[in-house]
């Protein structure tokens, strides 16, 4: 494919992930808590476009798409994403491309921080080709909890991919243990600014919108306690 025509496929592709994610109501507005600790006044529910199964497998066709080879047979050896919404879109796209699909659990290492492990008896080989999949960037935080994961067990990261990338344009991530840096992909890049907590650098926050972390409880908190 000539790199116009490249750029063309991105382009449709973009619009299209865009207009599923609209279409399911998962642009939401408001005062959110991010994952990242991070508020916005915007929010992508991605389980509204992930709980719908003919949307979701839309998307990941598109991912498997790219990683076949001319011949039509998938050009990696497996699809694994962090949980939650990674589970969905690895073990979807990992049925497109006929390859085995695994999730990373997120569990507390010695240091009482957190990292990424393969559990039940999930395996990598050594060499395997590994597509790793998530759902929304912001920081690229859960993929790259991810990388040293893969790593241990020898296996090769192919490519990053997500569905939406909030992060300002991030194209490549790099493993916090070895360095090795792997190229980054996103179907569509949105632009919706993020805010420290607190009255003097959010708006919501200063204004006094309840403030509400999607994914947890559902309860909704006001901006001033999140910030003591």
């Amino acid at each position: 494919m000539t790199a116009g025509l490249e750029i063309a496929a991105r382009a449709e592709i973009a619009r299209r992930t865009e207009a599923l994610f609209r279409h399911s109501g998962a642009l939401r507005d408001g005062h959110f808590l991010l994952k990242s600790g991070r508020h916005s006044e915007a929010y992508l529910e991605k389980f509204a476009v992930l709980s719908d199964p003919t949307a979701a497998s839309e998307l990941c066709g598109f991912w498997a798409a790219r990683h076949r080879d001319e011949d039509g047979k998938a050009s990696v050896d497996l699809v694994a994403g962090p949980t939650t919404g990674g589970v969905i879109l690895a073990f979807e796209t990992g049925r497109q491309l006929g390859t085995r699909a695994i999730f990373a659990e997120e569990v507390r290492a010695d240091d009482g921080g957190t990292r990424r492990e393969f559990r039940r008896g999930f395996r990598i080989a050594p060499g395997e080709r590994v597509l790793l999949v998530d759902d929304i960037l912001t920081t690229g935080g859960s993929l790259l909890a991810m990388l040293p994961a893969v790593e241990a067990a020898g296996g090769e990261i192919v490519e990053c991919a997500v569905l939406v990338d909030r992060s300002g344009g991030m194209s490549t991530l790099t493993s916090p243990t070895t360095g090795r840096v792997y190229p980054l992909r996103a179907l569509w890049a949105l632009d919706l600014p993020t805010f420290e907590p607190g009255p003097a650098t959010c708006p919501r926050c200063a204004d006094g919108t309840p403030l509400y972390a999607p994914g947890s409880t559902g309860a909704a908190t006001t901006a001033a306690a999140s910030a003591r």
